[in-house]
């Protein structure tokens, strides 16, 4: 999650896009992932130190359960702005994001 996205900024493989949906929430994301990249960081130390089995597994769900919460986040606003945009133009690019949305939805989902 490197990459910059700056406002108005096409996205690199859609070119009919001005900019991504989650742009105007982009602090508060990069918040929550920084906040998940220490709680990973948490988890890798209690397991060097060799803390309780169950306290380490109690620390994995609260990090997937952020993790799942930064993605749906993502998938509402994706599915706001990209795929509502691109149904409002119809034809192939609006099967093309409905299929995409889909494709991610199955993802989280597995």
């Amino acid at each position: 999650m490197t990459s910059a996205v700056t406002p108005g900024a096409a996205s690199v493989g859609h070119p009919h896009e001005s900019h991504h949906g989650y742009i105007t929430d982009k602090d508060k994301y990069l918040n929550r992932l920084r906040r998940i990249e220490g709680q990973a960081r948490g988890i890798h130390k209690m397991v060097e130190d060799e803390k309780y089995c169950i306290d380490i597994l109690t620390q994995i769900s609260a990090l997937t359960s952020a993790l799942e919460a930064v993605a749906i986040g993502l998938l509402d606003d994706h599915l706001k702005h990209c795929v509502v945009d691109a149904a409002r133009l119809g034809g192939p690019e609006a099967d093309a994001k409905i299929a995409e949305a889909t494709q991610a939805i199955a993802r989280l989902v597995r």
